[in-house]
C-alpha cells in the first residue's frame, strides 16, 4: 500500500517537473524569432529640443534666399546703395524680426515743370553675380510657434529739402512684390503686389499692411522682393507732379518697417 501511493506521488512529481521543463522551454523559444534564433532587440531613445531664436538673422538673396557664395562660401549679403556709401543697418533682435530693408536712391534729376515718375536704383550686393539685383525686405519669424504676423509700411513725412521745403505731391510706389523663401513652410497667402505710401489729412504717413502670414504659415526666413533681377530697375518709383515747386538741393525722407505679431486673417 505504501509503495503504491509512493509511486503515485513520485508520478505526480514527475509530471510536475516535466510540464515546468517543457513550460519553460515554451517561454524561452517565444522570446526568439523563429527565423533568427538567439537575436535580442532593445530600444534607446533619442531627442532634440528647440527654443525660439534670439539672434539677429543676416540679409540674404532676394531671388534665392541662403544662397552662398561659390568662392568664400559665405552667404550673399547687400551693400551700401545711397550716394554717401553707408552701410545697411543691422536687423532686429528676437525671435520676430525685420533683418533688412532696402534704401532708396531716385538718383540726381533735372528740374522740370511736367509730371515726371523717377525709378529706384538696384539693390547693389556683395559676393553676388549679378553685382544688382531687386529691392526687397527680409523678415524671419523663429518663434516656433506657427502664430503667424503681419508686416507694415510706412513713409513718416514728405519729401524735405535740407531746408525744409517739401516736394508736395510726391508719391513712392512699388509694384512686382513676390515672396521668396528658402523654407519649407507655407508662404505668407496675403500679398499686396502693388501700392504706394500715403500720407493722411494731417500730413501723417498711413501705415499699410503689406503681406501677413495666417496661422500654419511664414515659419522661418521670407523676403518680399520687388523685381527681379531683370526688371529691378522698373519696380519702385517715385512720382512727382510737374506743378509742385522744386529747389537746387536734396530731398529725403524715412520709411519705417513695422513686424507685428497679428496673424493674417483669412477672407
Amino acid at each position: 500500500m505504501k509503495i503504491s501511493t509512493n509511486l503515485k506521488a513520485l508520478g505526480v512529481a514527475t509530471t510536475m517537473l516535466t510540464g515546468f521543463v517543457l513550460g519553460g522551454s515554451v517561454t524561452a523559444y517565444a522570446e526568439e524569432p523563429e527565423s533568427k534564433p538567439g537575436v535580442r532587440s532593445y530600444d534607446s531613445n533619442a531627442m532634440i529640443q528647440f527654443e525660439p531664436a534670439s539672434d539677429i538673422t543676416p540679409p540674404t538673396n532676394p531671388t534665392d534666399p541662403g544662397e552662398k557664395d561659390k568662392d568664400t562660401g559665405e552667404i550673399v549679403k547687400p551693400g551700401p546703395i545711397l550716394p554717401d556709401g553707408e552701410e545697411p543697418k543691422e536687423g532686429t533682435p528676437g525671435p520676430l524680426s525685420i533683418d533688412f530693408a532696402s534704401s532708396l536712391n531716385f538718383g540726381k534729376q533735372k528740374i522740370t515743370s511736367t509730371d515726371q515718375i523717377y525709378k529706384a536704383a538696384k539693390q547693389k550686393f556683395r559676393n553676388r553675380t549679378p553685382e544688382f539685383g531687386p529691392n526687397y525686405v527680409q523678415v524671419t519669424d523663429g518663434r516656433g510657434s506657427d502664430a503667424g504676423w503681419s508686416l507694415q509700411v510706412k513713409q513718416n513725412k514728405q519729401f524735405e529739402s535740407t531746408k525744409g521745403k517739401e516736394l508736395i505731391g510726391a508719391e513712392i510706389r512699388f509694384t512686382e512684390g513676390q515672396v521668396n523663401t528658402g523654407s519649407a513652410s507655407p508662404k505668407p497667402s496675403i500679398v499686396k503686389r502693388s501700392f504706394a505710401l500715403k500720407f493722411n489729412e494731417y500730413g501723417e504717413g498711413v501705415a499699410d499692411t503689406i503681406m501677413s502670414a495666417k496661422a500654419e504659415e511664414g515659419s522661418g526666413t521670407y523676403v518680399l522682393a520687388f523685381g527681379a533681377d531683370d526688371n529691378a530697375a522698373e519696380t519702385i518709383e517715385l512720382f512727382v507732379p510737374g506743378s509742385t515747386t522744386k529747389y537746387a538741393d536734396k530731398y529725403s525722407t524715412s520709411i519705417t518697417w513695422t513686424l507685428t505679431d497679428v496673424p493674417g486673417i483669412a477672407e
